[in-house]
Protein backbone atom coordinates (compact mmCIF):
# COMPACT_ATOMS: atom_id res chain seq x y z
CA UNK A 1 0.00 0.00 0.00
CA UNK A 2 1.26 3.62 -1.02
CA UNK A 3 0.15 6.36 1.15
CA UNK A 4 0.26 10.19 -0.21
CA UNK A 5 0.72 13.66 1.33
CA UNK A 6 -0.75 16.37 -0.48
CA UNK A 7 0.50 19.73 -0.79
CA UNK A 8 -0.32 22.54 -3.14
CA UNK A 9 -2.13 20.43 -5.52
CA UNK A 10 1.14 17.91 -5.62
CA UNK A 11 1.51 14.24 -4.17
CA UNK A 12 4.29 12.93 -2.42
CA UNK A 13 4.45 9.08 -2.81
CA UNK A 14 5.96 7.16 -0.68
CA UNK A 15 7.88 4.78 -3.26
CA UNK A 16 9.30 8.48 -4.66
CA UNK A 17 9.80 10.73 -2.00
CA UNK A 18 10.29 14.43 -3.26
CA UNK A 19 11.10 17.36 -1.24
CA UNK A 20 10.65 20.73 -2.18
CA UNK A 21 11.93 24.63 -0.75
CA UNK A 22 8.60 26.19 -0.07
CA UNK A 23 6.86 27.58 2.99
CA UNK A 24 5.61 25.16 5.68
CA UNK A 25 2.30 23.84 5.16
CA UNK A 26 0.09 22.35 7.64
CA UNK A 27 0.27 18.33 7.54
CA UNK A 28 -1.44 15.63 9.53
CA UNK A 29 0.50 13.82 11.65
CA UNK A 30 0.72 9.83 11.39
CA UNK A 31 2.19 7.40 13.80
CA UNK A 32 4.50 4.96 12.82
CA UNK A 33 5.85 2.13 15.08
CA UNK A 34 8.52 1.57 15.56
CA UNK A 35 9.54 5.14 14.47
CA UNK A 36 13.09 5.50 12.37
CA UNK A 37 14.91 8.63 13.97
CA UNK A 38 15.94 11.35 11.55
CA UNK A 39 19.04 12.06 10.97
CA UNK A 40 18.86 15.91 11.19
CA UNK A 41 15.91 17.89 13.04
CA UNK A 42 14.47 19.21 9.81
CA UNK A 43 14.32 16.10 7.60
CA UNK A 44 11.65 14.01 6.46
CA UNK A 45 11.83 10.25 6.76
CA UNK A 46 9.38 7.97 5.38
CA UNK A 47 9.41 4.05 6.50
CA UNK A 48 7.09 1.54 6.03
CA UNK A 49 5.75 -1.23 7.71
CA UNK A 50 2.37 -3.15 6.40
CA UNK A 51 1.29 0.42 4.93
CA UNK A 52 3.65 3.45 4.45
CA UNK A 53 3.69 5.79 6.70
CA UNK A 54 5.45 9.48 7.96
CA UNK A 55 6.91 9.35 11.06
CA UNK A 56 7.51 13.23 11.57
CA UNK A 57 7.30 15.76 9.29
CA UNK A 58 7.73 19.54 10.77
CA UNK A 59 8.89 21.40 7.22
CA UNK A 60 10.30 20.24 4.22
CA UNK A 61 14.03 21.94 3.78
CA UNK A 62 16.35 22.22 0.65
CA UNK A 63 17.05 19.10 -0.28
CA UNK A 64 21.20 19.16 0.01
CA UNK A 65 23.19 17.12 -2.74
CA UNK A 66 24.69 14.18 0.11
CA UNK A 67 23.07 11.26 0.56
CA UNK A 68 23.24 11.46 4.58
CA UNK A 69 20.26 14.00 4.29
CA UNK A 70 17.84 11.65 3.95
CA UNK A 71 17.58 7.93 5.33
CA UNK A 72 15.95 6.30 1.68
CA UNK A 73 13.51 3.38 3.06
CA UNK A 74 11.84 0.57 0.78
CA UNK A 75 8.44 -0.68 0.79
CA UNK A 76 8.05 -3.85 2.28
CA UNK A 77 4.57 -6.18 1.68
CA UNK A 78 2.46 -6.77 4.65
CA UNK A 79 3.87 -9.49 7.33
CA UNK A 80 7.17 -9.95 5.64
CA UNK A 81 10.35 -9.10 6.59
CA UNK A 82 12.12 -9.15 2.99
CA UNK A 83 11.15 -7.23 0.09
CA UNK A 84 9.52 -9.07 -2.87
CA UNK A 85 9.09 -8.27 -6.35
CA UNK A 86 5.58 -8.58 -7.02
CA UNK A 87 5.45 -9.28 -10.73
CA UNK A 88 7.78 -12.48 -10.05
CA UNK A 89 5.85 -13.55 -7.01
CA UNK A 90 2.33 -14.03 -9.57
CA UNK A 91 4.37 -15.98 -12.01
CA UNK A 92 5.24 -18.41 -9.74
CA UNK A 93 2.40 -19.11 -7.91
CA UNK A 94 0.45 -18.85 -10.98
CA UNK A 95 2.78 -22.29 -12.29
CA UNK A 96 1.73 -24.90 -9.81
CA UNK A 97 -1.91 -23.96 -10.20
CA UNK A 98 -1.69 -24.36 -13.76
CA UNK A 99 0.50 -27.31 -13.47
CA UNK A 100 -2.19 -28.96 -10.98
CA UNK A 101 -5.21 -28.53 -13.57
CA UNK A 102 -3.50 -30.15 -16.23
CA UNK A 103 -2.56 -32.96 -13.88
CA UNK A 104 -6.29 -32.83 -12.80
CA UNK A 105 -7.72 -33.08 -16.29
CA UNK A 106 -5.08 -35.36 -17.34
CA UNK A 107 -6.40 -38.20 -14.40
CA UNK A 108 -10.07 -37.56 -15.07
CA UNK A 109 -9.22 -38.83 -18.85
CA UNK A 110 -6.93 -41.60 -17.67
CA UNK A 111 -10.09 -42.53 -14.98
CA UNK A 112 -12.94 -41.96 -17.70
CA UNK A 113 -11.32 -44.50 -20.58
CA UNK A 114 -9.56 -47.18 -17.62
CA UNK A 115 -13.04 -47.39 -16.11
CA UNK A 116 -15.09 -47.48 -19.71
CA UNK A 117 -12.79 -50.06 -20.20
CA UNK A 118 -13.34 -52.33 -17.63
CA UNK A 119 -17.49 -52.09 -17.74
CA UNK A 120 -17.07 -52.85 -21.19
CA UNK A 121 -15.42 -56.14 -20.33
CA UNK A 122 -17.32 -57.48 -17.20
CA UNK A 123 -20.46 -55.83 -18.91
CA UNK A 124 -20.13 -58.29 -21.82
CA UNK A 125 -19.29 -61.06 -19.70
CA UNK A 126 -22.14 -61.08 -17.63
CA UNK A 127 -24.51 -60.77 -20.94
CA UNK A 128 -22.81 -63.85 -22.57
CA UNK A 129 -23.57 -65.74 -19.30
CA UNK A 130 -26.69 -63.83 -18.52
CA UNK A 131 -28.81 -62.59 -21.38
CA UNK A 132 -31.27 -60.48 -19.67
CA UNK A 133 -30.33 -56.64 -20.79
CA UNK A 134 -33.16 -54.63 -18.73
CA UNK A 135 -32.37 -56.42 -15.38
CA UNK A 136 -28.50 -56.12 -16.35
CA UNK A 137 -29.56 -52.37 -17.35
CA UNK A 138 -31.29 -51.62 -14.18
CA UNK A 139 -28.88 -52.68 -11.98
CA UNK A 140 -26.52 -50.13 -12.92
CA UNK A 141 -28.67 -47.39 -12.01
CA UNK A 142 -29.39 -49.48 -8.56
CA UNK A 143 -25.96 -49.35 -7.75
CA UNK A 144 -24.87 -46.00 -8.91
CA UNK A 145 -28.21 -44.73 -7.03
CA UNK A 146 -27.47 -46.65 -3.98
CA UNK A 147 -23.85 -45.27 -3.91
CA UNK A 148 -24.73 -41.71 -3.90
CA UNK A 149 -27.28 -42.25 -1.51
CA UNK A 150 -25.23 -43.08 1.01
CA UNK A 151 -22.35 -40.81 0.44
CA UNK A 152 -24.76 -37.79 0.62
CA UNK A 153 -26.28 -39.67 3.80
CA UNK A 154 -22.63 -39.98 5.49
CA UNK A 155 -22.19 -36.36 4.33
CA UNK A 156 -18.81 -37.99 2.06
CA UNK A 157 -20.30 -35.65 -0.67
CA UNK A 158 -22.01 -32.58 -0.52
CA UNK A 159 -26.25 -33.33 -1.03
CA UNK A 160 -27.85 -31.35 -4.05
CA UNK A 161 -30.15 -28.44 -3.49
CA UNK A 162 -32.94 -29.40 -5.55
CA UNK A 163 -36.87 -27.93 -6.15
CA UNK A 164 -39.67 -29.35 -8.33
CA UNK A 165 -38.04 -27.43 -11.44
CA UNK A 166 -34.93 -28.88 -11.34
CA UNK A 167 -36.78 -32.45 -11.12
CA UNK A 168 -39.22 -30.91 -13.69
CA UNK A 169 -36.49 -30.70 -16.37
CA UNK A 170 -34.40 -33.19 -15.30
CA UNK A 171 -37.55 -35.58 -16.07
CA UNK A 172 -36.86 -35.34 -20.09
CA UNK A 173 -33.36 -35.70 -19.43
CA UNK A 174 -34.01 -39.28 -17.42
CA UNK A 175 -36.10 -40.68 -20.16
CA UNK A 176 -33.72 -40.22 -22.93
CA UNK A 177 -31.10 -41.47 -20.83
CA UNK A 178 -32.84 -44.69 -19.83
CA UNK A 179 -33.45 -45.53 -23.32
CA UNK A 180 -30.31 -44.84 -24.43
CA UNK A 181 -28.69 -47.12 -21.85
CA UNK A 182 -30.96 -49.90 -22.19
CA UNK A 183 -30.75 -49.97 -26.21
CA UNK A 184 -27.20 -50.12 -26.09
CA UNK A 185 -27.03 -52.76 -24.01
CA UNK A 186 -29.40 -54.67 -25.42
CA UNK A 187 -27.08 -54.11 -28.48
CA UNK A 188 -23.97 -55.50 -26.68
CA UNK A 189 -25.91 -58.73 -25.30
CA UNK A 190 -26.41 -59.49 -29.34
CA UNK A 191 -23.58 -58.43 -30.91
CA UNK A 192 -19.52 -57.39 -30.35
CA UNK A 193 -18.15 -54.62 -28.17
CA UNK A 194 -16.27 -52.89 -30.61
CA UNK A 195 -19.02 -53.48 -33.29
CA UNK A 196 -21.74 -51.57 -30.95
CA UNK A 197 -19.11 -49.25 -29.89
CA UNK A 198 -17.89 -48.59 -34.14
CA UNK A 199 -21.75 -47.74 -34.75
CA UNK A 200 -22.04 -45.37 -31.37
CA UNK A 201 -19.42 -43.67 -33.11
CA UNK A 202 -22.02 -42.30 -35.80
CA UNK A 203 -23.82 -40.06 -32.55
CA UNK A 204 -22.40 -36.89 -33.85
CA UNK A 205 -24.35 -38.00 -37.26
CA UNK A 206 -28.30 -38.19 -35.35
CA UNK A 207 -26.71 -34.40 -33.41
CA UNK A 208 -26.40 -33.02 -36.26
CA UNK A 209 -29.44 -34.31 -37.96
CA UNK A 210 -31.76 -33.88 -35.39
CA UNK A 211 -30.60 -30.30 -34.67
CA UNK A 212 -30.77 -29.25 -38.13
CA UNK A 213 -34.86 -30.54 -38.84
CA UNK A 214 -36.08 -30.70 -35.41
CA UNK A 215 -34.68 -27.57 -34.07
CA UNK A 216 -33.78 -25.74 -37.23
CA UNK A 217 -29.72 -25.17 -36.34
CA UNK A 218 -27.29 -24.81 -38.89
CA UNK A 219 -23.59 -25.76 -39.27
CA UNK A 220 -20.96 -25.18 -41.50
CA UNK A 221 -20.06 -26.60 -44.52
CA UNK A 222 -17.01 -28.52 -43.15
CA UNK A 223 -19.46 -30.16 -40.28
CA UNK A 224 -21.92 -31.24 -42.69
CA UNK A 225 -18.45 -33.06 -44.56
CA UNK A 226 -17.18 -34.69 -41.53
CA UNK A 227 -20.20 -36.86 -41.43
CA UNK A 228 -19.37 -38.39 -44.48
CA UNK A 229 -16.36 -40.51 -43.27
CA UNK A 230 -18.24 -40.93 -40.43
CA UNK A 231 -21.68 -42.65 -42.07
CA UNK A 232 -19.27 -44.53 -44.40
CA UNK A 233 -17.34 -45.87 -41.86
CA UNK A 234 -20.11 -47.46 -39.87
CA UNK A 235 -21.80 -48.47 -43.07
CA UNK A 236 -18.81 -50.14 -44.41
CA UNK A 237 -18.05 -51.91 -40.70
CA UNK A 238 -21.54 -53.08 -40.63
CA UNK A 239 -21.48 -54.83 -44.24
CA UNK A 240 -18.48 -56.42 -42.94
CA UNK A 241 -19.23 -57.55 -39.13
CA UNK A 242 -18.77 -61.36 -39.41
CA UNK A 243 -21.03 -61.75 -36.30
CA UNK A 244 -23.65 -59.25 -37.69
CA UNK A 245 -27.05 -58.72 -35.60
CA UNK A 246 -30.07 -56.35 -36.68
CA UNK A 247 -31.12 -56.43 -33.14
CA UNK A 248 -27.98 -54.96 -32.08
CA UNK A 249 -27.26 -53.01 -34.79
CA UNK A 250 -30.80 -51.03 -34.17
CA UNK A 251 -29.77 -51.16 -30.46
CA UNK A 252 -27.04 -49.07 -31.45
CA UNK A 253 -28.68 -46.66 -33.76
CA UNK A 254 -31.66 -46.35 -31.04
CA UNK A 255 -29.10 -45.65 -28.66
CA UNK A 256 -27.15 -43.17 -30.79
CA UNK A 257 -30.66 -41.20 -30.97
CA UNK A 258 -31.62 -41.32 -27.73
CA UNK A 259 -28.10 -39.69 -25.82
CA UNK A 260 -28.59 -36.80 -28.64
CA UNK A 261 -31.77 -36.03 -27.14
CA UNK A 262 -30.57 -36.26 -23.81
CA UNK A 263 -28.07 -34.39 -24.71
CA UNK A 264 -30.37 -31.23 -25.95
CA UNK A 265 -32.79 -31.89 -23.16
CA UNK A 266 -29.74 -31.89 -20.70
CA UNK A 267 -28.41 -28.58 -21.79
CA UNK A 268 -32.41 -26.79 -21.43
CA UNK A 269 -32.48 -28.10 -18.54
CA UNK A 270 -29.27 -26.89 -16.65
CA UNK A 271 -29.53 -23.38 -17.66
CA UNK A 272 -29.68 -21.57 -14.16
CA UNK A 273 -28.98 -24.29 -11.86
CA UNK A 274 -25.73 -24.64 -10.09
CA UNK A 275 -25.64 -28.71 -9.25
CA UNK A 276 -22.30 -30.14 -9.94
CA UNK A 277 -21.86 -32.51 -12.58
CA UNK A 278 -21.49 -35.47 -9.85
CA UNK A 279 -24.74 -34.61 -7.99
CA UNK A 280 -26.62 -34.19 -11.30
CA UNK A 281 -25.68 -37.40 -12.58
CA UNK A 282 -26.67 -39.11 -9.19
CA UNK A 283 -30.08 -37.07 -9.39
CA UNK A 284 -30.17 -38.69 -12.96
CA UNK A 285 -29.30 -41.93 -12.51
CA UNK A 286 -32.33 -41.73 -9.84
CA UNK A 287 -34.73 -40.80 -11.70
CA UNK A 288 -33.76 -43.22 -14.56
CA UNK A 289 -33.96 -46.41 -11.91
CA UNK A 290 -37.62 -45.06 -11.01
CA UNK A 291 -38.49 -44.82 -14.57
CA UNK A 292 -36.66 -48.39 -16.08
CA UNK A 293 -37.69 -50.47 -12.84
CA UNK A 294 -41.34 -51.19 -14.19
CA UNK A 295 -40.45 -51.59 -17.86
CA UNK A 296 -37.51 -54.21 -16.75
CA UNK A 297 -40.12 -56.16 -14.74
CA UNK A 298 -42.42 -56.11 -17.65
CA UNK A 299 -40.16 -57.07 -20.13
CA UNK A 300 -38.85 -60.01 -18.66
CA UNK A 301 -39.85 -60.35 -15.20
CA UNK A 302 -38.92 -62.40 -11.89
CA UNK A 303 -39.24 -65.53 -13.44
CA UNK A 304 -36.74 -65.43 -15.91
CA UNK A 305 -34.02 -63.67 -13.65
CA UNK A 306 -34.11 -66.38 -11.21
CA UNK A 307 -33.92 -69.40 -13.98
CA UNK A 308 -31.16 -67.40 -15.65
CA UNK A 309 -29.62 -65.97 -12.50
CA UNK A 310 -29.18 -70.20 -11.71
CA UNK A 311 -27.82 -71.11 -14.48
CA UNK A 312 -25.44 -68.84 -14.74
CA UNK A 313 -24.06 -69.70 -11.29
CA UNK A 314 -24.07 -73.33 -12.14
CA UNK A 315 -21.80 -72.49 -15.09
CA UNK A 316 -19.58 -69.29 -14.25
CA UNK A 317 -19.43 -69.65 -10.21
CA UNK A 318 -19.37 -67.65 -7.72
CA UNK A 319 -17.42 -65.17 -10.49
CA UNK A 320 -20.19 -64.81 -11.63
CA UNK A 321 -21.73 -62.28 -8.81
CA UNK A 322 -18.19 -60.25 -8.78
CA UNK A 323 -18.57 -59.61 -12.41
CA UNK A 324 -22.34 -58.32 -11.70
CA UNK A 325 -21.13 -56.06 -9.19
CA UNK A 326 -17.98 -55.13 -10.95
CA UNK A 327 -19.97 -54.17 -14.04
CA UNK A 328 -22.85 -51.97 -12.07
CA UNK A 329 -20.15 -50.18 -10.11
CA UNK A 330 -17.72 -49.64 -13.09
CA UNK A 331 -20.61 -48.34 -15.00
CA UNK A 332 -21.79 -45.45 -12.47
CA UNK A 333 -18.17 -44.24 -11.77
CA UNK A 334 -17.20 -43.95 -15.28
CA UNK A 335 -20.22 -41.74 -16.11
CA UNK A 336 -19.73 -39.73 -13.02
CA UNK A 337 -15.93 -38.99 -13.85
CA UNK A 338 -17.44 -38.01 -17.70
CA UNK A 339 -19.59 -35.50 -15.59
CA UNK A 340 -17.05 -34.51 -13.80
CA UNK A 341 -14.97 -33.81 -16.58
CA UNK A 342 -17.28 -31.50 -17.65
CA UNK A 343 -17.09 -28.77 -14.92
CA UNK A 344 -13.26 -29.11 -16.13
CA UNK A 345 -12.84 -28.81 -19.77
CA UNK A 346 -14.11 -27.75 -22.55
CA UNK A 347 -16.45 -28.81 -24.93
CA UNK A 348 -13.77 -29.94 -27.56
CA UNK A 349 -11.56 -31.59 -25.45
CA UNK A 350 -14.63 -33.83 -23.76
CA UNK A 351 -15.02 -34.34 -27.75
CA UNK A 352 -11.92 -35.63 -28.30
CA UNK A 353 -11.53 -37.40 -24.96
CA UNK A 354 -14.67 -39.27 -26.15
CA UNK A 355 -13.50 -40.11 -29.33
CA UNK A 356 -10.40 -41.73 -27.89
CA UNK A 357 -12.36 -43.51 -25.31
CA UNK A 358 -14.63 -44.85 -28.13
CA UNK A 359 -10.32 -46.16 -29.91
CA UNK A 360 -9.78 -47.39 -26.27
CA UNK A 361 -12.69 -49.11 -25.96
CA UNK A 362 -12.80 -51.23 -29.34
CA UNK A 363 -8.99 -52.12 -29.18
CA UNK A 364 -9.29 -53.66 -25.67
CA UNK A 365 -12.28 -55.69 -26.24
CA UNK A 366 -11.06 -56.90 -29.53
CA UNK A 367 -7.84 -58.06 -27.77
CA UNK A 368 -9.48 -58.87 -25.02
CA UNK A 369 -12.68 -60.80 -26.40
CA UNK A 370 -10.48 -61.94 -29.45
CA UNK A 371 -12.53 -60.60 -31.68
CA UNK A 372 -12.20 -61.73 -35.19
CA UNK A 373 -11.72 -58.43 -37.51
CA UNK A 374 -11.51 -58.15 -40.99
CA UNK A 375 -9.31 -55.69 -42.91
CA UNK A 376 -12.02 -54.00 -44.66
CA UNK A 377 -14.38 -54.50 -41.31
CA UNK A 378 -11.30 -52.46 -39.27
CA UNK A 379 -10.83 -50.20 -41.91
CA UNK A 380 -14.84 -49.08 -41.62
CA UNK A 381 -13.98 -48.56 -38.11
CA UNK A 382 -10.74 -46.37 -38.40
CA UNK A 383 -12.78 -44.45 -40.91
CA UNK A 384 -15.61 -43.76 -38.75
CA UNK A 385 -13.50 -43.23 -35.57
CA UNK A 386 -11.88 -40.61 -37.75
CA UNK A 387 -14.82 -38.94 -39.19
CA UNK A 388 -15.87 -38.33 -35.00
CA UNK A 389 -12.57 -36.41 -34.71
CA UNK A 390 -13.09 -34.34 -37.84
CA UNK A 391 -16.37 -33.82 -36.47
CA UNK A 392 -15.28 -32.11 -33.40
CA UNK A 393 -13.00 -30.20 -34.86
CA UNK A 394 -15.54 -28.21 -37.37
CA UNK A 395 -17.80 -28.08 -35.08
CA UNK A 396 -15.68 -25.48 -32.55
Amino acid sequence: MISSLTQSAKSINGSDVILRRSSPVPIRRFSCSPSLPAQKPHSSVVCVKNALHISSVSNFGTLGTRKSDFNACKAYEADRSQPIESNIELTVADQPSEAAKKVKIGLYFALWWSLNVVFNIYNKKVLNAYPYPWLTSTLSLAVGSLIMLVSWMTRVAEAPKTDFEFWKSLFPVAVAHTIGHVAATVSMSKVAVSFTHIIKSGEPAFSVLVSRFLLGETFPIPVYLSLLPIIGGCALAAVTELNFNMIGFMGAMISNLAFVFRNIFSKKGMKGNSVSGMNYYACLSILSLLLLTPFAIAVEGPQMWAAGWKTALSEIGPNFVWWVAAQSVFYHLYNQVSYMSLDEISPLTFSIGNTMKRISVIVSAIIIFRTPVQPVNALGAAIAVLGTFLYSQAKQ
